[in-house]
């Protein structure tokens, strides 16, 4: 199902069209531009919370995707580039995963990440040719983001995807677009005109930023990375992630801090492993097997322990 604009048949973009409460920005105060920018901004979670039912179809395709072994493989230029390339990076510290399972293909390559490259949004053959080299096929899920819905690069790739046989999701801010009639599911907010006339890393950025964090971390969350609302299966690569893995332990299994300490070392840092055997108290050994055997979910090791 996709939501359909009422906005068809003119000719701009909804994103790309001229904002009248932004009129003579520059000959506004500081505090006056930021109260405009901030107004707006406000817009946008309303919005967002409009396509909340394509959002939840989403998190269950990926979710179902990534527990099939599949990937998460997102495409997008410029801005919507950089931001979806942002939540892949964040998913493998946050959440303990390879990063063969969220990857991201950028119009321009890594080098596009720090500079503008836009020439490479416009080709449609490089969207095809990026997207081959990941090989995308049934198990996969590749998600789209482009704010006007009309970036080549993106829609080309999109289409390559879905031939392959992958599950296809798009992102962006303007409907019937050719970006939402590319793909399998459509998540479309349409947010409106920007402060700064066509400056899409507003309120579309921002837009796209709060889709794509309840689309990783949902499914996350549904794969068992996260207990309750604790981040379980974070890196403890310094202090702070140390000190963070013992209150998880505290809260969760409601012990001292000299009992979490001890069974984090007995886990060898496992924080999974750790309230595995706090929870069922049962050996390092038998908290692994279970956790293997529901696949790192947590809360599924410790219900098969408990039944045991």
């Amino acid at each position: 199902m996709r939501r359909r604009s009422k906005l068809r048949g003119r000719q701009l973009p909804l994103t790309e069209r001229f904002n009248p409460v932004s009129t003579d920005l520059d000959l506004r105060s500081s505090y006056e531009i930021a109260k405009i920018i901030n107004a707006e901004d406000a817009k946008v979670a309303p919005v967002v919370r409009r396509a909340l039912p394509e959002i939840a179809r989403a998190i269950d395709l990926i979710a179902r995707a990534l527990q099939q072994g599949g990937r998460l493989i997102y495409v997008g230029a410029g801005t919507s580039g950089r931001i979806a390339a942002l939540d892949a990076a964040e998913i493998p510290p946050t959440f303990n995963t390879h990063p063969r399972m969220v990857q991201f293909v950028m119009a321009g390559g890594a080098r596009a990440l720090g500079t503008a490259v836009e020439a490479n949004e416009d080709s449609r053959e490089l969207g095809r040719r990026e997207i081959a080299k990941r090989r995308p096929g049934k198990k996969d899920v590749v998600l789209g983001v482009a704010a006007s819905g009309r970036t080549r690069f993106t829609v080309a790739a999109v289409q390559y995807a879905k031939s392959k046989g992958a599950k296809t999701i798009a992102i962006t801010c303007n409907g019937d677009s050719p970006l939402e009639k590319a793909a399998d599911l459509a998540i479309v907010t349409e947010v409106g005109p920007e402060v700064i006339s066509g400056s899409t890393r507003m309120k579309a950025g921002t837009a796209q930023k709060m889709v794509l964090n309840m689309l990783s971390s949902g499914a996350m969350a549904k794969l068992g990375y996260v207990y309750g609302n604790l981040m379980v299966s974070a890196h403890r690569k310094n202090r702070k992630l140390a000190e963070r893995g013992i209150r998880m332990l505290q809260r969760a299994s409601a012990v001292s801090r000299e009992s979490a300490e001890r069974a984090l070392k007995a886990a060898r840092n496992q924080v999974p492993t750790a309230l595995v055997m706090l929870g069922a108290q049962v050996s390092r050994g038998e908290a692994e097997r279970a956790l293997r055997s529901e696949k790192g979910n947590t809360r599924r090791a410790l219900e098969k322990l408990e039944k045991t």
